[in-house]
C-alpha cells in the first residue's frame, strides 16, 4: 500500500534508528498525528504537557544515550514553544532532529491563522540545517539530511512540513536533473590524531612536572582512558559539570568539578599546575583554568571550533577523547615523582570531609547540602541523575559520589530554568529498568515540573520499574539568583522579585496517585531516602530547606567579600544569613564545628 507523506516521514526515521519522538499534537501536524498513530509498533510517542518540554527530553535523550534526540510540534505557537529546549541542545553540542508543522502552502504569505516565517525562526537554533518541504519527492532527503547533520555535527536540524503536503501520496524523487538520491547511515569519523601531533603533545605532557586534567562531557565514554592516561602523568583530574559522570568521584585523585559551582581541590590544582590538559570540554569561565601562559597546554577535542577556546594551547588534536587518549598512552612516561599527586590526593581527602562538615551544620529547618549527602551512599548502582538550574546544581554538582556507571545532567551551556523534571524524564523512557533522580528548586518545578509530573502519571506503568524520584528543595525563594545579588552585586535579596509562593509539592504526587513524602526535619532525610528509594510508584520527595545556607565558591575573592558585606546592609533576612555564612565559613577552617 502506497504511504503518504506522513507515513513516510515516521518509516524513514525509524529506518534511521530513531525509536522515540516526544510532542503535542495540532492541526499543524496533523497528519503525522494520524500517520504516528498507525507508526507505534516503529515509533514510540510520548505526550508531553508543554513544546518546550518535548524538546528538553529530546535533547535529554540524545545525552544519555548518544543517538539523535527526536520531538515534533505543530505550527505556530507550537513550534514556537520548542524553541528554548532546542537552544538547550544547540549549545550543549547535542544531536535534536526536531520535526514542524507549517501551515497550508497556498496560506503562506497572506497573514494566515498561525503562520510564523519558521525558516527564519529556526535558521539560528538549526544553523546548520533547516529547510521546508515543498514537494513530496523532496521529503526523503529532508529527514535524511536532517538526521545525518545533526548527528554528524552534534547539532540541532529542523524540517518544516506544511500541513496540506503532509497527507499528499509520497513519492521517490525521480531519475532526473534537478533531484537528489540520498541514503541512510551514519560514518564511521576519523577518530585519531595524526601521529606528530600526539608526540608533540606527549613531549609536552612528559615534560611537566605537575599535570592537571579537566574532562567534559566529550570524556563521557573515556573513562579507563582518563584514568590511564592520569596514573601515568600522576595527575589530577578536575571535571566540568556535563562532565561529572566522567570519572568516578571515589578516585583518590578526581578533584570533582571546576568553575562556581566546583571544589577547593580544582581550584588549587588549576592555579598550581604547570602543564593542562583539557579533554572534550568547552569550559566556559576561563577564570578558573590556570593562568594563561602559567601552564603549558594541550587539548583534544572532536570539534576544531572548540580549540584554544578557553586557554591558549600549545598543542590542539582534533580526535574522539577515548581513541585519542588510547594512542596517546603508548607515547607516555610514567611518572617517578609523585609529589604533586600526593598533595591533590590530600585535598581530596580533606574536601570531602570539609563537605560533610558543611552538610552536618544546623539550618532551619534543613540544611540542603545534607539532602544530598544523605542520599549519596544510598544510591542505587547505575542510577541516572538530573540537575536543574539555581541552587540545587551546586549540592548535586558538589556533594553527589559519581560512581561507575552511573549518569547525570543538566542544562549546561543555556543553563535554563526548568529542565530537571523533563530531562529525567528523557532518561527514564530511555532506560526503564534504571532509577531515575531529578534534582530540583523549587522555582524550576512551578515553572515546569509540576505539568510534567503529569506526564509521569500517564507513562509510569509502562515502565520496566518504577523508580523515579523528584527532590524538591522548598525553601520559598529563586536562591541562586538571591545569592548572586548578594555576591556579585552587593545588594540585599529583593523579596518582590525572589520569593515565590508555598506549595504542597508531596501533597500535589498523592493528587496524582503517586507518592509523596515531605521533610522538614533534618533527622528525617535518611528514613525518607530509604522510602523514596524502595517505593512502588515514582515519588515527589518534598524538603523544606533553609533559603540562607551560602553555596560558597571554591575561591572568594576580595571584590565578592566586600559585595557580601556591603548587601547585608539592607539584607531583610540579615540575621539567618550570617548565621548559616559563619557556620559554613567555620566548618571549612575548623573540621567538626558546629
Amino acid at each position: 500500500m502506497a504511504l503518504n507523506v506522513s507515513e513516510f516521514v515516521w518509516k524513514r526515521l525509524a529506518e534511521w534508528g530513531l525509536k522515540r519522538v516526544y510532542g503535542y499534537p495540532g492541526d499543524g501536524v496533523g497528519g503525522l498525528d494520524i500517520a504516528l498513530e498507525k507508526a507505534q509498533d516503529k515509533i514510540e510517542y510520548v505526550q508531553v504537557r508543554h513544546e518546550e518540554m518535548a524538546a528538553f527530553m529530546a535533547s535529554a535523550h540524545a545525552k544519555f544515550t548518544g543517538e539523535v534526540g527526536l520531538c515534533y510540534a505543530t505550527s505556530g505557537p507550537g513550534a514556537i514553544h520548542l524553541l528554548n529546549g532546542l537552544y538547550d541542545a544547540k549549545m550543549d553540542h547535542t544531536p535534536v532532529v526536531a520535526i514542524v508543522g507549517q501551515q497550508a502552502r497556498t496560506a503562506l504569505g497572506a497573514h494566515y491563522q498561525q503562520e510564523v516565517d519558521l525558516q527564519n525562526l529556526f535558521k539560528d537554533v538549526a544553523s546548520e540545517f533547516v529547510m521546508t518541504a515543498s514537494v513530496p519527492a523532496q521529503v526523503r532527503h529532508l529527514i535524511d539530511r536532517a538526521v545525518r547533520i545533526a548527528h554528524e555535527k552534534r547539532t540541532v536540524t529542523c524540517v518544516i512540513l506544511p500541513n496540506d503536503l503532509q497527507e499528499l501520496p509520497y513519492s521517490d524523487p525521480p531519475v532526473a536533473h534537478g533531484a537528489t538520491h540520498t541514503g541512510i547511515g551514519f560514518a564511521k569519523p576519523a577518530l585519531v590524531p595524526d601521529a606528530d601531533g600526539l608526540r608533540e603533545a606527549a613531549a609536552i605532557l612528559n615534560a611537566g612536572k605537575k599535570v592537571a586534567i579537566l574532562v567534559g562531557a566529550g570524556a563521557l565514554h573515556a573513562t579507563d582512558e582518563v584514568i590511564a592516561v592520569a596514573n601515568r602523568l600522576g595527575a589530577g583530574v578536575a571535571k566540568a559539570l556535563l562532565g561529572k559522570a566522567a570519572v568516578p568521584d571515589e578516585l583518590s585523585f578526581v578533584t570533582g568539578g571546576v568553575g562556581l559551582l566546583g571544589t577547593k581541590p580544582s581550584w588549587d590544582m588549576m592555579k598550581g599546575c604547570d602543564t593542562f590538559l583539557m579533554i572534550g570540554s568547552a569550559f566556559p569561565y576561563s577564570e578558573f583554568l590556570p593562568k594563561p601562559g602559567s601552564a603549558r597546554g594541550v587539548q583534544i577535542d572532536i570539534d576544531g571550533a572548540n580549540l584554544s577556546l578557553r586557554y591558549p594551547m600549545e598543542v590542539n588534536l582534533i580526535g574522539d577523547s577515548a581513541a585519542s587518549l588510547r594512542a596517546l598512552l603508548p607515547m607516555l612516561e610514567q611518572k617517578k615523582d609523585l609529589g604533586w599527586r600526593n598533595e591533590i590526593e590530600k585535598n581530596v581527602a580533606a574536601w570531602w570531609k570539609t563537605l560533610e562538615d558543611r552538610a552536618m551544620q544546623p539550618a532551619s529547618p534543613v540544611n540542603p547540602q545534607r539532602v544530598f549527602w544523605e542520599l549519596s551512599p544510598r544510591l542505587p548502582e547505575n542510577t541516572i541523575m538530573t540537575g536543574d538550574s539555581g541552587s540545587v546544581a551546586n549540592w548535586y554538582g558538589r556533594d553527589i559520589k559519581m560512581r561507575r556507571g552511573m549518569k547525570g545532567s543538566l542544562s549546561g551551556s543555556l543553563a535554563s530554568l526548568g529542565a530537571g523534571v523533563p530531562y529525567a524524564i528523557g532518561a527514564k523512557f530511555a532506560f526503564p529498568e534504571r532509577m531515575v533522580i531529578a534534582f530540583m528548586g523549587d522555582g524550576a518545578m512551578q515553572m515546569n515540573g509540576i505539568n510534567e509530573m503529569i506526564t509521569v502519571k500517564k507513562y509510569w506503568r509502562k515502565w520496566k520499574t518504577p523508580g523515579f524520584i523528584v527532590l524538591v528543595l522548598n525553601n520559598q525563594d529563586l536562591n541562586q539568583v538571591t545569592w548572586e545579588e548578594r555576591v556579585q552585586l552587593g545588594e540585599a535579596k529583593t523579596l518582590s522579585t525572589q520569593s515565590i509562593p508555598d506549595f504542597p509539592y508531596a501533597k500535589y504526587a498523592e493528587l496524582l496517585g503517586l507518592k509523596g513524602i515531605y521533610v522538614d526535619h533534618p533527622d528525617q532525610l535518611g528514613r525518607a531516602w530509604d522510602e523514596a528509594l524502595s517505593a512502588d510508584r515514582p515519588v515527589i520527595l518534598e524538603v523544606r530547606t533553609d533559603p540562607n545556607v551560602p553555596p560558597l565558591p571554591p575561591h572568594i575573592s576580595a571584590k565578592d567579600a566586600r559585595n557580601f558585606l556591603h548587601s547585608l546592609i539592607r539584607e531583610p533576612e540579615r540575621g539567618s544569613v550570617i548565621r548559616n555564612t559563619a557556620r559554613e565559613v567555620l566548618a571549612s577552617i575548623l573540621p567538626g564545628s558546629k
